[in-house]
């Protein structure tokens, strides 16, 4: 789905990213380090003393503690003895202690038992890859793999479902269908733990339709393969599809655990299903399920991507451990929400408590809310500390993405131009997108046709470009190059996404596009609009015609203003929901500034709040008056 270019979706994607691939914890908390005394102790105090009488029993009971204990220290005296002793250990003990110097995060030192071992099987091997693989080396585990085919060595079942998870990226997905092939051929693709990988795998790469064909190829199903395919759903955004098929997983009697319900959160954040991500949140708390902070760090997210930024801090308030994912979650939320000072405030004390380091992302949404919060100065004061490396993160290209914004919403068009061109980076695509909406919103014609031409030419396929370069033309009635620029779209078969708004009643959503004649209570809506149109007119009320970019008569400007799916939204959360009820509207692409005003005559005629989430942002308004200031 491509919607019209700029810098805060990648920004609010790259975030999102980070939250669900944040590892998820053990669901056993490991033994602390002070359980690592009595027995073990007296057990290598016994092997001291034996010394080379010591046999295969005493070393293997030895390591297993050490193993699950995480024992670092006493498994290398374990090592050392056998060194000492000139013991000879078998392959399943030189195994185990691959085990665990992966486990203890030496992998070097794991590496250096396998590479001396006279011989290997399967399980040497998979201990190996399975060590690279859970540490992020996916190139160092595909190619142990790789050399483990060509020594002969069968894979089996849990060979298979390790290395695929490092089946990452263009070449590694390449490589994932390989083995895929393989896996069919030596009868593999049923295993559930097999199965569970491959779903995975495809999911992560967005073949979505190719990991819903494994699952439901699977003669039977775990918790593990069932969030992998709600995951999958909705990482890619298919969020309705994944509640739907949460919902028949869970009639089917499936079990879920806090990563289910992670995902589940995922994909009601999406849709802004505050009354479901509620119901979620209840039942959470009702099973009694461990509340280990990934799933608190969703928690977090829903709310404030349903508009609820006081369950969001409150959630936050009282959580025993945060991550830095934790802070970016609440930073990301006041940032969407246009709450500059807040997430500033958020970022001080962040620094004051220092029990976490910020990282790229926290900059990220640092940047983010003092650009829309108005905050200019302090953006800059933040960025330029970055360059000069005092924060301990350094500057990348989206970071200056986020400065271009700043300054180009501030109005400072020429000042964010002059900042492009002395960049150590190439822009991107990104960033020329987000110079040219400020050069729309700021009516700024010379750098807007230059900026709109190169974006045509490094994306030809991106529909946003020429819409915003369109829309730039219209607002100047330079109809001429407006239709050029439409003929141009044609040529190359670009699609402009169509703008739909949606609406959460009595736990169904709504959805409306523009001029929408589908839904059942089409007529009824319409005149609703048209009604709310003339009392507003008569306080005041003039329709922003600015707004549509067709070159008719006002009167027929009027009628489009009229038909756009935010207004039809808001009409039908009038007519349907209690009073007093707050009314909640989503939309796909960046709501124009006539629904805006729309929205806050609502609020001031008929005492509701009303929220407006689009593509970057909340506009949260009470009493008439937008939590934005007007300033977006």
């Amino acid at each position: 789905m491509k919607l019209l270019y700029n810098h805060h979706s990648i920004f609010f994607s790259l975030f999102t990213r980070q939250l669900s691939l944040s590892s998820f914890p053990p669901l056993k908390p490991n033994l602390n380090s002070q359980c690592i005394n009595g027995h073990l102790q007296e057990s290598l105090l016994q092997m001291a003393f034996k010394g080379p009488e010591m046999i295969f029993d005493g070393y293997n009971t030895l390591l297993n503690d050490c193993v699950n204990r995480k024992a670092i220290r006493e498994g290398q005296r374990v090592h050392a003895h056998m060194i000492k002793t000139c013991y000879l250990p078998p392959p399943y003990l030189r195994t185990r202690l691959i085990v665990l110097y992966t486990k203890c995060d030496c992998l070097g030192d794991a590496r250096h038992v396998f590479e001396e071992m006279p011989e290997r099987n399967v399980v040497s091997w998979t201990a190996m890859i399975s060590g690279y693989s859970q540490r992020g080396f996916g190139f160092e585990a595909l190619h142990l793999f790789v050399r483990m085919l060509r020594s002969g060595t069968e894979p089996n079942e849990f060979t298979f479902a390790t290395v695929l998870t490092s089946c990452t990226g263009a070449s590694g997905f390449e490589l994932g269908r390989q083995i895929h092939s393989l896996i069919i051929k030596q009868n593999y693709e049923a295993h559930i733990f097999v199965g569970s990988s491959l779903l995975d795998m495809y999911a992560k790469a967005g073949k979505i339709l190719e990991a819903r064909g494994v699952f439901d190829g699977l003669p039977e199903r775990d918790v593990v393969s069932c969030t992998a395919i709600i995951s999958g759903y909705a990482q890619l955004g298919l969020d309705e599809e994944a509640l739907e098929l949460f919902r028949r997983l869970e009639k089917e009697g499936m079990s879920s655990n806090y990563v289910t319900y992670a995902s589940v959160l995922t994909a009601l954040s999406g849709l802004a299903a505050l009354d479901h991500g509620k119901q979620v949140h209840n039942h959470v708390l009702r099973c009694e399920l461990p509340f280990y902070v990934v799933l608190q760090n969703s928690l977090i997210d829903m709310y404030s991507k349903c508009g609820n930024l006081n369950y969001s801090r409150r959630i936050f308030d009282i959580m025993p451990e945060r991550t830095v994912i934790s802070w970016n979650a609440m930073l990301v939320g006041y940032s969407k929400h246009g709450m500059g000072r807040e997430v500033v405030e958020l970022f001080k004390l962040m620094r004051e408590e220092n029990r976490v380091k910020p990282d790229s992302v926290t900059f990220l949404a640092v940047l983010s809310g003092c650009s829309h919060g108005r905050l200019v100065d302090k953006g800059l004061e933040i960025f330029d500390e970055m360059v000069k490396g005092n924060n301990g993160i350094q500057a990348e290209i989206e970071h200056y993405g986020c400065v271009v914004d700043l300054l180009g919403r501030a109005g400072r068009v020429e000042e964010a131009f002059e900042f492009i061109k002395g960049m150590p980076f190439e822009p991107t695509a990104a960033i020329w997108g987000s110079l040219l909406g400020a050069c729309r919103v700021h009516s700024n014609i010379d750098i807007g046709t230059f900026v709109g031409q190169r974006l045509v030419q490094i994306e030809p396929e991106n529909a946003g470009n020429y819409v915003i370069l369109s829309n730039l033309y219209a607002s100047a009635g330079r109809w001429e190059d407006v239709r050029k620029v439409r003929e141009l779209m044609m040529d190359k078969a670009v699609m402009k996404e169509p703008g739909r708004s949606w609406i959460e009643l009595d736990q169904t959503l709504h959805t409306f596009h523009a001029s929408d004649r589908s839904h059942p209570r089409r007529e009824e809506v319409f005149w609703k609009v048209r009604e709310l149109s003339i009392k507003f007119k008569e306080a005041g009320y003039v329709p922003d015609l600015s707004c549509v970019l067709y070159d008719v008569d006002e009167e027929q400007k009027e009628k489009i203003l009229l038909a756009h799916s935010e207004k039809l939204a808001m009409a039908f959360g009038l007519i349907v929901a209690s009073e007093r009820v707050p009314i909640r509207v989503i939309k796909n692409l960046r709501i124009c500034s006539d629904c805006h005003n729309f929205a806050k005559l609502i609020s001031k005629f008929y005492g509701r709040d009303v929220s407006l989430r689009d593509k970057n942002r909340f506009h949260h308004i009470v009493g008439g008056i937008c939590s934005c200031g007007d300033y977006w």
